[in-house]
């Protein structure tokens, strides 16, 4: 019998999957021919480690990833790297995994601004969804290491000829003045408690 998907807070027991989740990241931005920015193997670890990655899975199967990265001192965040692998695309589980890192973004910094910059349909209409808004790139962080992270994506140029104000992407903002969604396993609660205290102390 098939098991059913689980989508959960990655940890250091994921980090197995690192290779497949590069590859599918890879190859999806060369069958849409539109940009994904390039990670590196460390940066990814770092995002399960620290509790700011999803992770779906079917059994011990790779199905889907995103991660999650703060700016501005945390007053900005950022749900990213949104990937399903093809076996498991029409499911509805890209929904699942955006619901996640939206509820653990909002779990963790509920003040802070979301925002998205995608140029995928299907992730425009899931934050929609969600309460973010169309927003110019002034609307965005100004956090020159996000925008670094667009320097491997293939349409950087048109970023650089607009002096940084549009390119192929859709720049989306969610502005936080709703309650809290969907609970946190207590457990991913006390991991992030656990972070945070070893952050402080040093």
């Amino acid at each position: 019998m098939k098991s059913g998907i689980e989508v959960v807070v990655a940890d250091e027991s994921h980090e197995k999957y690192i290779d497949v989740i590069l590859k599918t990241i890879s190859d999806a931005a060369e069958v849409r021919g539109t940009g994904i920015a390039k990670r590196t193997p460390e940066y990814l670890v770092s995002k399960m480690r620290e509790a700011k990655a999803v992770i779906a899975l079917d059994g011990d199967r790779f199905a889907g990833f995103s991660y999650i990265e703060t700016w501005q001192d945390k007053k900005y965040v950022t749900t990213s790297g949104l990937i399903v692998h093809p076996d498991y695309r029409g499911q509805g589980l890209a929904k699942r995994i955006k619901n996640l890192t939206f509820t653990l973004a909002r779990i963790r910094w509920p003040n802070a601004k979301i925002f998205s910059l995608t140029s995928g349909a299907a992730v425009m209409a899931m934050n929609t969804q969600l309460g973010y808004k169309p927003v110019t790139f002034d609307d965005l962080t100004q956090d020159e290491a996000f925008w670094k992270g667009c320097e491997g994506c293939i349409n950087v140029d048109i970023l650089h000829r607009t002096g940084r104000k549009y390119c192929i992407c859709t720049g989306m903002l969610y502005d936080p003045h709703e309650n809290l969604p969907a609970n946190i396993p207590a457990d991913v609660l006390k991991r992030i408690k656990k972070l945070e205290s070893k952050k402080t102390i040093k």
